[in-house]
């Protein structure tokens, strides 16, 4: 009898319409304060108590395509740190008010000025989107998202990661050499480094400055999948090109990591980043150094 009812009951529930979620997370929209621009902020926050310096927090773009894939990561990783490697962290994913995973207004917001004939050709032709808006979106992250997380949730300021792929990786690197102090860690997926090359060569004394100035560390991992290599603005070539010139002109203020994964592309890359990513950045015993 007991069996039957069970059976029963397992029946109706399998039969509800419900839509999974995350536990853990939130959202919410937030408007930009300079341009009035409206971004869907996802939010996780650990289960466990808080540490007393707070937790440590990264911040993710693209958030709407990657922040189940990392919320779940870190749940797994962090449940036994001893023993998994990293410490539990705060996820503040910066997304799009969209259904789908990417929207173009992430060309505006990750790139900087350039003339449309110094871009690459977009595939299928046409015209890329509007473009050249990461200062902008720099200061939304800075002045207007980080001072809303710091005040409801305690964050560790000296603890602080951001991760971005593809154009979001670009957006990475330009934020470490425009505002090196923004964040300790920042993890760079196949960085298109090939939208504003010209850009970080002038801007290389002007970052040394900025790093020379700093009393903290500052940790960079660049990663790209194999298969990449086939990609026609030489992405691999770019990425591995600009690690080894960082090593060399800043190897005493900061640690820089890079891994061209096996067989992966510029997708199936960004499982395989985002663990090694959360090794990198929250180990137990501190950031990787190696």
């Amino acid at each position: 009898m007991e069996k039957e009812k069970y059976k029963e009951s397992v029946a109706d529930h399998y039969r509800e319409d419900k839509e999974v979620v995350l536990k853990g997370t939130s959202q919410f929209l937030m408007k930009s304060s300079m341009e009035g621009r409206m971004y869907q902020i996802f939010i996780y926050r650990p289960r466990e108590p808080e540490p007393a310096e707070g937790y440590p927090v990264i911040y993710i773009l693209d958030a709407n395509s990657v922040f189940g894939t990392i919320v779940e990561a870190m749940r797994l990783q962090s449940k036994k740190p001893e023993k998994t490697g990293i410490v539990p962290a705060v996820i503040v994913g910066i997304g799009y008010p969209i259904e789908g995973p990417f929207s173009d207004a992430r060309y505006y917001d990750f790139t900087l000025p350039v003339d449309y004939s110094e871009l690459p050709k977009k595939p299928g032709g046409g015209e890329w989107p509007a473009h050249g808006g990461a200062e902008n979106f720099l200061h939304f992250i800075e002045e207007d998202l980080k001072p809303k997380i710091m005040s409801s949730i305690p964050i560790n300021r000296d603890s602080q990661t951001i991760l971005g792929h593809s154009l979001g990786g670009l957006f990475t690197l330009y934020t470490l050499y425009r505002n090196p102090d923004a964040f300790q860690t920042y993890i760079a997926g196949s960085p298109s480094i090939h939208w504003n090359k010209k850009w970080f060569s002038e801007e290389e004394n002007q970052f040394l400055k900025r790093l020379e100035s700093k009393d903290r560390d500052i940790s960079l991992f660049v990663g790209v999948g194999e298969f990449e290599k086939k990609h026609k603005s030489g992405m691999n070539e770019n990425a591995l090109e600009f690690t080894d010139r960082l090593r060399n002109i800043a190897k005493r203020q900061l640690c820089v990591k890079f891994k061209e994964f096996d067989e992966e592309n510029h997708v199936s890359v960004l499982p395989p980043l985002i663990n090694k990513g959360l090794r990198f950045a929250l180990r137990a015993n501190g950031p990787v150094k190696e």
